[in-house]
């Protein structure tokens, strides 16, 4: 019968003697709170000595707890010499993470060819958020020539595992024909999978598809309810084609209290349109 406490008991044993797959396993359970009191510092004692015995995990899990400030000080550069001795072993979220880092040149000089060696290393692991990511790079030129069909490529392993970054800009890719052949209802598919995961922009891209009819049947109510979705999490053309649906009464009453509402919302992020209807109208 699975009982933690004599889980934490059996690996305080072992690791008292230097077993370092049992220093770790001590760690992941003082971090998480399984069989013992939580306690990160406690985590990262027992992370570190088995970190310094090269073992891979451990690296990985105590360069996450310098990333976040958890049970030691936070400090970048930290992290990723832990995170670095972690990847060289393969470890691929420790891979994903150090390429992260030097995509944002978080403890260490931003450099976008390191980052996508990273993700690639990550990547072909089957990590989906260095997939997402490496997508990113192939669309946007950072790291690597631009090339949108391994944009495409990459999106669709993550997408495919429920990465919902990954899912809505697969669904731009096919939105727009980029990368892949133009498909509105493919662009609909994985908008639809992103925005019940509550990504804003796919919920906002959503309700676009729903009210010009691309895709899927017109529909105004869906994309009010759609643009109310991405709206509420301070997506500002939500909140802009939100306040519109009021003003219009498109797919809700007119409600001119309400479309001013979210007309200031999205105002007040910058939206041009918003300023200019609230000026001219208001």
């Amino acid at each position: 019968k699975q009982d933690y406490a004599k889980a934490v008991y059996w690996y305080t044993k072992s690791a008292e003697q230097g077993f370092a797959i049992a220093q770790c396993n001590l760690g992941v359970c003082y971090e998480f709170g399984q069989g013992v009191k939580q306690d990160y510092a406690k985590a990262v004692y027992w992370y570190t000595k088995s970190a310094e015995q090269g073992n891979a995990r451990a690296q990985k899990s105590l360069g996450v707890c310098y990333d976040n400030g958890r049970g030691v000080k936070q400090d970048n550069v930290k992290a990723v010499y832990w995170y670095t001795k972690s990847a060289e072993q393969g470890n691929a979220r420790a891979q994903y993470n150090l390429g992260y880092f030097y995509h944002n040149g978080e403890g260490v000089k931003q450099d976008y060819a390191k980052a996508v060696y990273w993700y690639t290393k990550s990547a072909e692991q089957g990590d989906a958020k260095a997939q997402c990511n490496l997508g990113w790079c192939y669309d946007n030129d950072w790291g690597v020539k631009q090339d949108y069909a391994k944009a495409v490529y990459w999106y669709t392993k993550s997408a495919e595992q429920g990465n919902a970054i990954a899912q809505c800009n697969l669904g731009v890719c096919y939105d727009n024909g980029r990368g892949v052949k133009q498909d509105n209802v493919k662009a609909v598919y994985w908008y639809t999978k992103s925005a019940e995961q509550g990504h804003a922009k796919a919920q906002y891209n959503l309700g676009v598809c729903y009210e010009y009819g691309q895709g899927v049947k017109q529909d105004y109510v869906k994309a009010v309810y759609w643009y109310t979705k991405s709206a509420e999490q301070g997506y500002a053309s939500a909140q802009y084609n939100l306040g519109a649906c009021y003003y219009n009464g498109q797919g809700v009453p007119r409600d001119y209290s309400k479309a001013k509402y979210w007309l200031q919302k999205a105002a007040a992020q910058g939206n041009e349109d918003a300023k200019k209807v609230l000026r001219d109208r208001f």
